[in-house]
């Protein structure tokens, strides 16, 4: 451990840094001139500071004073060396930030025990300041783990969703893509928006408890049948509500408030305008317009321009009109993330060949 003495007596500091070197690991480290051991200080910290309070250029005190100055230094204690034995010099000092005394003349078993006790001290803060920012580093660590557990789970049910319907798989991309463009424009910070893309393939994981006669039906529902659909939002929400995990947290809103809509005539609740959470809103915009640009077995793709009509001319009924004019702004990266798309179902799913076209 190192010891800083300022002292402009020479003999002094002699005698200081022979006392320093009979405590166990400890190093003085010397200066006659305190402002050289100022300059010293801009760039090392010691373990404990040893300052006569009469010198010529700055005494004790003042010295202490810019010390204290020293963010990095506030905890290094520090000892006046003095022969002033008045209460004013002493209250002065105390209220500088002045750790100890030492009286000249010294008394080395005296200077020797009240150095190891503040360099014990020293030592103790510093080994508990090392375990704060372990089990800091620890706590850090176990939160992103839970996350990474959150981020695992959200993936698997999604997958379980995709198996009852496998058409939805590249829907759950685009859209999930689509949110997240949206909520970027609408200048939600990054926290939201990558929790807003890894939650939002979930928003319909209730179908897993809708029957394949209803969910896989190819043509248009009945309205018994259309009712029993509906209640997957409902159903969603049960399979993800309850955690502690932001993410799932999210991913349960977004399974239940994706279909309401903004003038209150959506489901299952009928809620309307800022009462829907955001993330719901959101992805309302974005899972609408990928199910009208993609084709389906009951129906035909539209357009991207009839879809993007679709939603300016529903814009403050179906939607809120905040992100909609999101959506649009960012217009060309929707297009580029449908084409993108659109051009690997392409490349895996290719024409089927008339018998004659193969001569």
């Amino acid at each position: 451990m190192n010891v800083l003495i300022v002292d402009d007596d020479h003999t002094n500091l002699i005698i200081m840094a022979a006392v320093v070197r009979r405590l166990d690991d400890a190093e003085p480290i010397t200066f006659s001139n305190p402002i050289e051991a100022l300059a010293w200080l801009d760039s090392n910290e010691p373990d404990l500071i040893l300052l006569d309070q009469m010198m010529p250029d700055m005494d004790g005190i003042t010295l202490l004073q810019r010390v204290r100055q020293n963010k990095s230094l506030d905890a290094v204690p520090v000892i006046i060396v003095t022969a002033d034995t008045s209460v004013d010099t002493r209250i002065r000092a105390l209220d500088e930030g002045c750790n100890d005394f030492l009286t000249k003349p010294i008394i080395i078993p005296e200077v020797q025990a009240r150095l190891r006790n503040l360099l014990a001290l020293r030592q103790s803060r510093a080994l508990l300041r090392d375990r704060a920012a372990l089990l800091a580093a620890e706590v850090q660590r176990i939160t992103a783990a839970l996350q990474r557990q959150g981020e695992e789970l959200v993936l698997r049910l999604s997958c379980a969703a995709e198996y009852r319907d496998p058409e939805t798989g590249s829907h759950l991309e685009r859209m999930s893509r689509y949110s997240r463009l949206i909520a970027e424009a609408a200048g939600y910070d990054r926290e939201f928006c990558t929790n807003l893309v890894k939650a939002a393939p979930m928003h319909d994981v209730g179908k897993i408890g809708i029957p394949d006669m209803i969910l896989l039906k190819p043509g248009r529902l009945t309205p018994a049948e259309l009712s029993i659909m509906r209640q997957h939002a409902s159903i969603g929400h049960r399979i993800l509500a309850g955690s502690d995990v932001p993410l799932l947290q999210m991913a349960a809103e977004i399974a239940l408030t994706h279909h309401e809509k903004y003038d209150g005539t959506g489901y299952p609740n009928g809620l309307a305008g800022s009462a829907i959470p955001v993330a719901g809103r959101i992805v309302a915009v974005a899972d609408v317009f990928d199910a009208l640009t993609s084709t389906r077995p009951y129906k035909r793709s539209w357009t991207l321009e009839a879809a993007r009509n679709f939603l300016e001319a529903n814009r403050g009924t179906h939607f809120d009109p905040a992100f909609v004019d999101a959506f649009i702004e960012r217009w060309d990266e929707v297009c580029a993330i449908h084409n993108v798309y659109e051009e690997a179902y392409k490349l895996n799913h290719p024409p089927e060949l008339h018998p004659e076209e193969l001569h």
